[in-house]
C-alpha cells in the first residue's frame, strides 16, 4: 500500500486534479489523502471570523463566492451531464449547511470545526465524481469515519489502524481510496481538524496505521530545498534526508511539510517522498532511516514570529530547582519553547505563540527582571554537525559575522545549528550562509 496526498495548489484548478487522476492511475494499492482546493480553507476561516463577530452579510457574501467557485470548478471539470449534477447537489448541501452554521445564535467551536471541514469533504467528493465520470475505479472513504485525536489533540494511532481498516473493509476489491487530509473527530466525538497543513500528517498517520510502503508528498515545489526560494536566489533540491534532519526542517520553516509528518513515519521507518505536482519527473526528496550527510551540510531554513524572552535573577546562582519551576510557567499556558540558553544569573528563551504571553511574563517577573523581544527569527543550519568536522560550525559563524545574533541553540541535536535574531536580518542572513555553506 502507498499513501498519496496532494495539496491545495495541487488540486486547485480542474487541469491539476485531471493530472492526479492520472499520477494515481496503476496497479499498486494506494490511499489517496486530498487538501482543500487552493484558497478554499483561508475563505472558511474568514467565513468563521464573520460570524464570530456577528457580521452575518459579510458572512453571506463570503459563502455566496466560495459557493461560486466551487460551481465554476465543476462545470470545467466535468464532460457528463450526471456528474455535474451530482456534484452540484452535493455543494448545493454543503453550503446550506455552512450557511445554517454562519447564523447561529450560539456560534462557537463547534460550528467553526464543522465549518472548515468542508473544504476536504467537497474537494474529495468533487474528485471522485471525476474518478467516476472517466471509470476509474475507487472508493470514497470519511476521515470522519477513523482521524481521531485525544483531549491532548494527539492522534490515537490504535483508533485510527482499527477504523480505518474497517473503512477499507466495506470496500472489497477496490485498490485505490479517496479520504480527506486535516479533518478528524475529537475526544468526544464532535469534528475536529489537525491544524492549517495537517494533511501531511494524515497521509504520515495512514501510512503509519498500514504500515505502508510509502508515502508521497506532492506540491507545487520539487522537494526540500537546500535554502528558502522565496528569498534566495538559485536554490536547488536535496535528494536525501535523513528523517531527523527532515523534522529540523519542518519545524524550523520549511514550508513544504508539515512538522508533525515525520515522527509517524520514523516510527515505522517509512519512507517519505516530496514530489512535485507540477513536475513529476523530478526526483524530488527522499526522507529515510539512511544518511549520507557525513559531516555535511543539507539544507537552512527561518521560522519568523518567534518572541525571546530573558529571565535575569541573582537566585539562578548554584541553585537548583529554578529552571523547572521556570518550565512550569510555560507548561501551565501550553506554550511550547523554541531555543533556549543560560548562564549563571540568566535564562534566555523563545516562544512562538503570542496569546498567554502577558500571563506568562507576569508570573515570570516573581523569579527577576524579564525582558521581552518581538519581531525576531528562528535561522536554522541543518545537517551532519559531527564533532570531528571542525570547521562546519566556523563556516556557519563565519558567514554571519555581520550580522546581531541574539541567541545561539549549538549541541543540542547533531543535525543543527540555530540562531536567533531580528526578522529584517533575515533574508540578508539566508543569502549569506547560502554564499559561505553552498
Amino acid at each position: 500500500m502507498k499513501i498519496y496526498k496532494f495539496g491545495g495548489t495541487s488540486v486547485g484548478k480542474p487541469e491539476r486534479m485531471k493530472s492526479i487522476a492520472q499520477l494515481i492511475d496503476g496497479e499498486d494499492n494506494k490511499v489517496v489523502v486530498l487538501s482543500a482546493l487552493s484558497g478554499v480553507t483561508n475563505a472558511l476561516v474568514r467565513i468563521c471570523e464573520a460570524s464570530q463577530q456577528k457580521s452575518p452579510k459579510t458572512a453571506a457574501e463570503e459563502i455566496d463566492a466560495l459557493k461560486k467557485h466551487h460551481l465554476n470548478f465543476i462545470e470545467e471539470l466535468y464532460n457528463n451531464p450526471e456528474s455535474l449534477k451530482k456534484a452540484f447537489e452535493y455543494i448545493d448541501k454543503q453550503f446550506a449547511l455552512v450557511s445554517t452554521l454562519s447564523l447561529s445564535e450560539k456560534f462557537g467551536d463547534k460550528e467553526e470545526k464543522i465549518i472548515l471541514a468542508q473544504g476536504e469533504l467537497l474537494s474529495t467528493f468533487i474528485f471522485y465524481t471525476y474518478l467516476e465520470e472517466i471509470g476509474l475505479s475507487a472508493a470514497l472513504i470519511s476521515a470522519l469515519d477513523f482521524m481521531k485525536i485525544n483531549a491532548q489533540e494527539e492522534p490515537v494511532l490504535k483508533y485510527i489502524e482499527h477504523n480505518l481498516m474497517e473503512a477499507l473493509g466495506r470496500n472489497p476489491g477496490k485498490k485505490l481510496y479517496i479520504t480527506q487530509g486535516y479533518i478528524c473527530r475529537n475526544a468526544i466525538g464532535d469534528i475536529d481538524n489537525l491544524k492549517r497543513g495537517g494533511s501531511d500528517y494524515t497521509a504520515s498517520l495512514l501510512g503509519a496505521a498500514l504500515r505502508a510502503e510509502e508515502i508521497q508528498i506532492w506540491t507545487d515545489i520539487d522537494g526540500m530545498h537546500n535554502n528558502d526560494p522565496r528569498f534566495v536566489e538559485g536554490t536547488f533540491s536535496i535528494a536525501e534526508l535523513s528523517f531527523d534532519e527532515a523534522a529540523e526542517l519542518a519545524y524550523f520553516g520549511a514550508k513544504i511539510l508539515h512538522p508533525a509528518t515525520i515522527h509517524p513515519a520514523k516510527q515505522y521507518n517509512i519512507p517519505v517522498k516530496l514530489l512535485n505536482t507540477m513536475k513529476p519527473e523530478a526526483r524530488g526528496t527522499t526522507i529515510c532511516n539512511s544518511n549520507d550527510s557525513h559531516g555535511s551540510i543539507k539544507s537552512i531554513a527561518a521560522k519568523d514570529g518567534i518572541i525571546a524572552i530573558k529571565i535575569k535573577s541573582s537566585r539562578m546562582l548554584m541553585a537548583y530547582g529554578f529552571l523547572r519551576r521556570v518550565f512550569e510557567v510555560f507548561e501551565k499556558y501550553k506554550t511550547p519553547i523554541d531555543m533556549i540558553t543560560t548562564s549563571e544569573v540568566a535564562v534566555s528563551l523563545t516562544i512562538d505563540n503570542l496569546i498567554h504571553l502577558d500571563e506568562i511574563v507576569m508570573e515570570l517577573q516573581d523569579f527577576g527582571t524579564v525582558e521581552v523581544d518581538k519581531d525576531m527569527s528562528i535561522v536554522c543550519v541543518v545537517g551532519d554537525f559531527v564533532s570531528e568536522k571542525q570547521d562546519m560550525s566556523f563556516k556557519v559563524f563565519d558567514a554571519l559575522k555581520k550580522i546581531p545574533i541574539r541567541m545561539i541553540s549549538f549541541g543540542g541535536s547533531r543535525h543543527n545549528i540555530s540562531l536567533l535574531i531580528s526578522t529584517p536580518y533575515k533574508k540578508e542572513a539566508l543569502n549569506l550562509l547560502n554564499e559561505r555553506l553552498f
